[in-house]
């Protein structure tokens, strides 16, 4: 038997073997397009939604494979390397984690799910001190520019 698997299904699969990681879910009233032009933004406006994130630069891009460099807003830099695609992105670099999956809700809306953290170099571990915090802040400021593009009365 096999399961057909959405995006936020796909990641909570990708988070469970992450020791330590923690996972924000919610349903956005803006349909996928809209939801996914903020999240995908990666040198837009990913960087206005996550709290800690001051820029991203991509620098190659392979079909669903992409690299790019990060600074945090306090100074520190990562190079990513994952698949950015509609609905779906999984970026890790030595010490970081960063996932985000999205997809239409039944009823209406756009259901999204965060993760992400420090990660454990070498084993599928996350630290989870304040985990939970950063991503319950990036479901809010993602919340925020969605409804911003989405503009008065959409959903």
């Amino acid at each position: 038997m096999t399961y057909a698997l959405d995006e936020v299904n796909r990641l909570r699969i990708m988070a469970a073997g992450v020791r330590g990681a923690r996972i924000a879910e919610q349903v956005l009233p803006a349909p996928l397009d809209t939801v996914w032009a903020v999240m995908g933004d990666l040198e837009g406006e990913f960087g206005r939604f996550q709290p800690d994130m001051r820029e991203i630069r991509v620098l190659r891009v392979a079909g669903d494979r992409v690299e790019a460099l990060a600074r945090s807003k306090y100074g520190f830099r990562a190079h990513f390397r994952g698949a950015l695609r509609p609905g779906w992105c999984w970026l890790q670099s030595r010490f970081l984690i960063i996932g985000m999956a999205a997809a239409p809700e039944p009823g209406g809306g756009t259901r999204v799910a965060l993760t992400g953290g420090v990660r454990v170099p070498g084993h599928a571990a996350i630290v989870p001190f304040g985990a939970s915090g950063e991503l319950t802040r990036a479901m809010t400021r993602l919340q925020a520019r969605v409804e911003r593009r989405a503009g008065p009365g959409a959903g």
